[in-house]
């Protein structure tokens, strides 16, 4: 019989591999300036790589949440792992648009399996107290995620070529999908004590997953979630393309910039912001709320600040500092969405999570931004609609805090509309 992982080897491994997933995901901003050189793809199209990631990525996250809720959760990670390694390394051997759709739609289908199984496992294997700290350390993979994939992808590019950047990101992940199988994976509740409860063991029915919509906390969380997705994937998207067309800084200099900001800001933030909720939510029970809805507020003045100045040393200061209380909310959000919703529905929660977020965040802002820059002939007037969803998000984030405080201490955190 397989033995079990010591909670924190689990974490190490899961967050190792958290990286990975990011770095494949980000590579693609690096080098899309050269990307779009060689194959002439205009800024629209571009966009749309990213819609195509996002299909694959949220079209089949609730058939993975719902089959990680019932079955074998090792093997439905290793197999995600080696379908986004797989696509990575195939999106630099394309040569052709639709090639490029049906490999980074790949790369989502891989990923998605794994985000949404993943922060089930870690809440089975940390209790209450320390779970959000543990998926803090588990979000952390990020920011360093993205900002590895900026800064490698674009060094790699620039010695090699983009093709090259993708095959190199994409290669290691088709061994480390083997890295969990020797292992036991713990059984639902077991960081609770309670593994025998049926409430634990209870294999959830579709209709269940959608009575997680009737949750008002899940529904702020989420649809707070879904306008900062918003914001986030179009900027992650444009960010080193924006410096180097509005402020003149060289493509590799400004995927450098954009992935050590990531790591600076990205790294601090989500340690920052998980390790000070944690803090927060001893002392108030809307602790994790407070910190997503105040630190998407504090960051829209100075987003706004980054995109509209021509003062170019200014604009990089801004987005640093807007890029840092973006981050504080990683790992509370997540914890937020996993202990809204009873305890047999966790990977169900995180894929419905998936789905919303991208479907109506990020599946289509990088191309929104793409087809208005194309439209107003300015990629500076564009990104200026995402500090309206920011506004969006900071006031549902807001709301559930004010709930969340106003509520009864016996009151179950997933109340019902």
């Amino acid at each position: 019989m397989n033995k079990p992982l010591s909670p924190y080897w689990t974490l190490f491994i899961l967050t190792g591999l958290n990286l990975f997933n990011y770095i494949d995901r980000y590579v693609l901003s690096a080098v899309l300036p050269s990307l779009q050189s060689e194959l002439r793809i205009n800024d629209g199209d571009a966009g749309r790589l990213f819609t195509a990631f996002m299909l694959g990525y949220f079209v089949t996250s609730p058939v993975f949440g719902y089959l990680g809720d019932r079955s074998s959760r090792k093997w439905l990670i290793a197999a995600g792992i080696f379908l986004w390694s797989l696509g990575t390394v195939l999106t630099g051997c394309a040569t052709a648009m639709f090639a490029l759709l049906a490999f980074r739609a790949l790369v989502g289908l891989g990923e998605a399996s794994y985000a949404t199984i993943s922060p089930g496992w870690i809440s089975d294997t940390f209790p209450p107290k320390r779970r959000n700290n543990a998926l803090t350390i588990f979000y952390v993979a990020i920011p360093v995620g993205a900002a590895l994939g900026n800064i490698l992808g674009g060094q790699i590019a620039n010695l090699w070529g983009w093709r090259y950047a993708f095959i190199i990101a994409g290669a290691p992940g088709l061994l480390l999908a083997l890295s969990l199988l020797p292992f036991a994976e713990p059984r639902r509740g077991q960081a609770e004590g309670r593994a025998d409860h049926p409430e634990f063991n209870e294999k959830p029915k579709w209709r269940d997953v959608f009575k997680l919509l009737l949750l008002r906390d899940y529904n702020l969380t989420v649809f707070g979630y879904v306008a900062y997705t918003f914001a986030l994937g179009a900027f992650a998207f444009w960010g080193p393309t924006f410096l180097n067309r509005v402020h003149q800084i060289p493509v590799k200099t400004a995927a450098t910039f954009f992935g050590a900001v990531l790591v600076v800001a990205g790294l601090l933030g989500t340690l920052i912001g998980g390790f000070a909720a944690t803090a927060w939510q001893k002392r108030n029970r809307s602790g994790y709320a407070w910190t997503l809805g105040l630190s998407v507020l504090a960051a829209i003045p100075f987003s706004v600040v980054a995109f509209k100045t021509s003062n170019t040393t200014l604009s990089m200061s801004c987005l640093a500092v807007a890029m840092f209380l973006l981050f504080l909310p990683t790992g509370p959000v997540n914890t937020l969405i996993i202990e809204a919703v009873p305890v047999n529905l966790r990977s169900s929660a995180m894929a419905l999570s998936i789905f919303l977020i991208h479907l109506l965040g990020d599946l289509w802002s990088p191309e929104v931004i793409g087809r208005l820059s194309d439209h107003w002939q300015s990629l500076q007037k564009a990104v200026l609609v995402l500090p309206i969803a920011l506004v969006i998000a900071a006031l549902l984030w807001l709301t559930l805090a004010l709930v969340q405080h106003s509520r009864t201490p016996n009151v179950a955190t997933s109340a019902m509309i």
